[in-house]
């Protein structure tokens, strides 16, 4: 997915055991800090009663012994004025006691007390003595990274189902109306996948039923109108003039139509061609341009396709040029970067401003056209869906003066 659901998804988790995990510190660090001040209180007061301010030297340093043997540490006591008063072990030296590194090297710990009365105590362990203050954020970092992993497969097996129901929809609505996707659990998302099954079953039989209804009835109407023919013809001697003439033409618009409308039926149900060579498209135009009066020039071009459509694609345009534009009609076809390109014009009145693609649609009429007059039919309905199965475009171009330009790019072939 360009704009990546299961990306979105997978940070919002990310960014929220990250504020988790911080604020969690935080609080933790502050609970610490506390449990910390307070033990050292009680820690100073320890020292204060061990080693009383009116204590003699000896006494003094009899205690600091002890306590040296029983914390395996070695202790040193400074006056108010940095006197050494006494020591057990190697002495800790002044210039030690005011860094704030309780770390040394050795792995020993450094404790520091201040007593009320000025004095040092300053005491080098190789345990540490209280409660160690470690910081918690590694653990928890540990955490939500560890929550972060469990959740990749969950969030992308959500979002691949999701992305596998777009896909499906995409294709659906480029015209593959037999796609169904998987139906999977039985979550929302599922319940979308299954909606989505329901709706192109029931479009797809409507358009089916739709397009067979529309062949059935085109193919019924040859028969009458076959008969209508030849009864006109019979009675020819019986019926003759513009009203036999007017039947006539419009027997031949009605026979011409419902051809047009089994041709647009049949492709509507074919996916790709059943019969496909290489077709000369210079040779196909001059030939369809001898029979209807339009002058053809240009290069050979080479397309591959179906020979039958193909010229159904150029008769339709030179028709429908000669219908509705004004002579001169002329066809030309070259090639423009590999692709083979016809052009037919006519130096008529021209498109309607805004129709350009709107005379593509089936029986499309402009606004303030008679019903004498007509529309467009299905001539350039049916070229567009020739040329799409034959992987071309087509479109309309304004031409330099009058008259409108109908342009069919074909692929390159191989």
């Amino acid at each position: 997915m360009r704009s990546s659901l299961f990306v979105k998804i997978y940070l919002t988790v990310l960014a929220s055991l990250a504020v988790v995990a911080i604020a969690s510190g935080i609080f933790v660090r502050m609970g610490m800090e506390r449990e910390h001040a307070g033990w050292s209180g009680r820690r100073d007061a320890f020292i204060a009663a061990m080693l009383p301010a009116d204590s003699d030297p000896a006494l003094l340093q009899a205690t600091v012994q002890r306590l040296s043997a029983a914390f395996d540490a070695d202790i040193s006591v400074y006056g108010p004025q940095g006197r050494l008063l006494a020591a057990a072990g190697r002495p800790v030296p002044q210039d030690e006691i005011g860094l704030r590194r309780r770390m040394h090297p050795g792995g020993h710990h450094l404790l520091v007390s201040r007593l009320p009365d000025g004095r040092v105590v300053a005491a080098r362990l190789r345990m540490p003595f209280g409660p160690v203050g470690r910081t918690p954020l590694a653990y928890l970092a540990l955490i939500a990274a560890a929550i972060g992993l469990a959740a990749f497969p969950v969030v992308r097996h959500l979002t691949r189902r999701l992305e596998a129901l777009r896909q499906g929809v995409d294709r659906w609505g480029e015209g593959a109306l037999d796609t169904r996707v998987s139906v999977r659990g039985s979550d929302e998302v599922a319940a979308v996948a299954a909606s989505f099954n329901r709706a192109a079953e029931q479009i797809e039989r409507l358009l089916a039923a739709h397009r067979s209804l529309l062949a059935n009835a085109s193919h019924e109407l040859r028969s009458p109108l076959a008969r209508l023919r030849m009864a006109v013809d019979l009675d020819a001697d019986a019926q003759s003039g513009p009203v036999r003439d007017e039947i006539v033409r419009d027997l031949a618009e009605l026979d011409a139509l419902v051809e047009e409308i089994l041709l647009a039926s049949r492709l509507d149900h074919i996916e790709k061609l059943e019969s496909v060579e290489p077709v000369d498209l210079l040779a196909l135009a001059a030939e369809e341009g001898a029979r209807s009066g339009v002058d053809v020039s240009g290069e050979p071009g080479v397309v591959s396709g179906d020979p039958t459509l193909l010229t159904r694609l150029v008769r339709n345009l030179m028709q429908n040029a000669q219908r509705h534009g004004a002579p001169p009609v002329t066809a030309h076809v070259g090639t423009e970067g590999g692709s083979v390109v016809l052009k037919v014009r006519d130096h008529g009145p021209g498109l309607p401003e805004g129709t350009g693609e709107r005379v593509f649609e089936p029986f499309f009429r402009p606004k303030g056209r008679s019903e004498t007059a007509g529309g467009w039919g299905l001539g350039l309905s049916l070229v567009r869906q020739i040329a799409l199965h034959h992987g071309a475009t087509v479109r309309h171009e304004l031409p330099s003066g009058d008259g409108a330009c109908f342009v069919v790019t074909f692929p390159a072939t191989s």
